[in-house]
């Protein structure tokens, strides 16, 4: 499947976004995917073709609420094909694109996440869960990002070349503790993988 983009910066989700909470609605988001780890990092490391934000399910209905026809149209990518926002492939997936009339492309890829209450829940393995609080960072102009081993946990299924360059950016950022759970929840995931042992026990 073939698609235009013109993606937002993470600055312009920001400005769009608190349009919603500015308007007095609780809104849960961060950007994520390799933006979220130039945000961690500060500086742009290598070219976007999109750009992915995370929402928690329960405030998903505000940030497509927000966006509307004509000059907006949500819709869903599955299997190869694009779907209308109400049609039944909304409930079979968690992915939602926006398409901007103005530009005749697609600005911004949101992901709708699973949660129970404040806890983040990982939609490939429901066993994997953190805190909402600490799963989000913000960088100093106050985007939020996912934190980066977060990030990489989702990249670790595919490992792309881009992923690669991802890994080779941020890893010498982490922590202890974000090793570890980057370690712990990648061996659960995918045993044996090549990133394990650059990850450390």
């Amino acid at each position: 499947m073939t698609t235009p983009w013109r993606p937002w910066t993470p600055e312009e989700a920001a400005a769009q976004l608190s349009r919603i909470s500015g308007q007095g609605k609780s809104l849960r988001w961060a950007v994520a995917g390799g933006w979220a780890i130039d945000l961690h990092l500060g500086r742009v490391t290598r070219p976007h073709e999109d750009l992915e934000i995370a929402v928690l399910s329960d405030d998903a209905p505000a940030v497509l609420d927000a966006f509307r026809e004509p000059a907006w149209r949500w819709d869903i990518p599955m299997d190869g094909r694009l779907y209308p926002r109400d049609s039944a492939a909304f409930t079979q997936t968690d992915q939602t694109w926006l398409w901007s009339e103005e530009y005749h492309r697609f600005v911004v890829d949101v992901f709708r996440e699973r949660h129970d209450a404040g806890t983040w829940i990982f939609r490939r393995d429901e066993t994997i869960r953190r805190p909402w609080s600490e799963l989000v960072a913000l960088n100093p102009a106050a985007i939020p990002y996912l934190a980066p081993e977060t990030v990489l946990l989702f990249k670790a299924k595919y490992s792309r070349p881009k992923d690669i360059l991802d890994l080779d950016a941020v890893l010498p950022t982490l922590d202890d503790r974000a090793r570890g759970w980057l370690h712990s929840a990648v061996q659960q995931l995918h045993p044996g993988h090549a990133w394990l042992d650059r990850l450390g026990p």
